[in-house]
């Protein structure tokens, strides 16, 4: 257990630091993110601090694994694929590249990402390879730029990854996971603190497209190799980020429903609706990160003995917490009676 405060420590450490260092920069270059139709703010703010959290996390988790004489395998294929994610993404950050570009580089890294796996996908235990590989592709995909979607306020991303590296961490330590996973998750989690001393509310830096699509590929790849193995595993596996899931997915599908395009700019997600609805960022944080807890819970004692029950109640944990966030921002755009 010492070992792993150690690895959180220096990841908190380097991340905080190293945001420090980059937030200078990107004030100087005047690399700033304008408010427009997805924003939820409303000063200038730098973008790109994404940089230097991938950076904490792939340093502390290579450097624990090498001083542990652990072979880095498939996880120095995963960090150094998140490494490319980070510049690509960076890139687009400043130069705004094209979707089919952005596509691409997210298409190569998840083809990476399951050969650094072995081949292997979430749900390898009960598909034939050909259908498993494909399925988790595009599970894998989606992940990533749901990511992507749900870094609309502070501190929401870095919450969320933090709550992932928990869930993920402590399967590990169950014997739930991978034991391989332990010190990414835990240079994960540092790192994700370490960012949130510059980004909790009022932010000042966001994590940009540098951050939140490397973040969603390498929570994916840490789901997808918990999940490898099949029933507890797998249950815990998709319980844990399904806070973000739920918000994403169904805000897409009620979006397509009412004619909209999906790649239109909006703040409609129930986490966005909610700051509308007069709800402070950190509020917002909360109340998901609350619910995190309970799925962290889930995927720890119930999936490993009841795979279905912990499923179906973290869908309601999840539902609830749409729904409550939704409501909030219902309520404001009621007329006054």
């Amino acid at each position: 257990m010492t070992a792993i405060l150690i690895i959180v420590g220096l990841g908190a450490a380097l991340s905080c630091l190293a945001t420090r260092a980059v937030l200078s920069l990107l004030r100087r270059a005047a690399v700033l993110d304008h408010p427009n139709d997805r924003s939820s703010h409303v000063i200038p703010t730098p973008r790109g601090g994404g940089i230097a959290v991938i950076a904490a996390i792939a340093t502390v988790a290579l450097g624990a694994t090498v001083v542990e004489g652990a072979p880095v395998g498939g996880m120095g294929i995963a960090l150094a694929l998140a490494i490319g994610l980070s510049v690509v993404s960076f890139i687009d950050d400043l130069r705004n590249l094209s979707a089919g570009v952005r596509l691409a580089a997210h298409g190569l890294a998840v083809a990476g990402g399951l050969w650094a796996l072995d081949g292997h996908g979430a749900f390898a235990a009960y598909l034939p390879q050909p259908l498993d590989l494909a399925l988790t592709a595009l599970a894998w995909l989606w992940f990533i730029n749901l990511y992507n979607f749900m870094d609309g306020i502070d501190g929401i991303v870095g919450s969320e990854t933090g709550a992932i590296a928990v869930g993920v961490g402590g399967l590990a330590l169950l014997g739930l996971a991978p034991a391989t996973l332990l010190a990414p998750s835990a240079a994960a989690l540092g790192a994700a603190l370490g960012f949130l001393v510059w980004n909790w509310h009022r932010a000042k830096i966001f994590l940009g497209d540098s951050g939140s699509i490397p973040l969603g590929f390498l929570m994916g790849y840490l789901l997808v190799a918990t999940a490898a193995p099949g029933g507890p595993a797998l249950a815990a596996a998709l319980v844990l980020p399904l806070v973000f899931v739920i918000d994403a997915s169904v805000t897409l599908i009620r979006r397509l429903a009412r004619g909209r395009k999906p790649t239109e700019a909006h703040r409609e997600h129930a986490y966005q609706r909610a700051v509308q609805g007069g709800w402070s960022h950190a509020r917002v944080c909360a109340a998901t990160l609350a619910a995190n807890a309970a799925l962290i819970a889930l995927a720890w004692w119930v999936a490993p003995v009841q795979p279905w029950i912990a499923l179906v109640a973290g869908l309601a944990v999840a539902g609830l917490c749409y729904g409550l966030l939704l409501r909030v921002g219902t309520r404001a755009s009621e007329p006054a009676v």
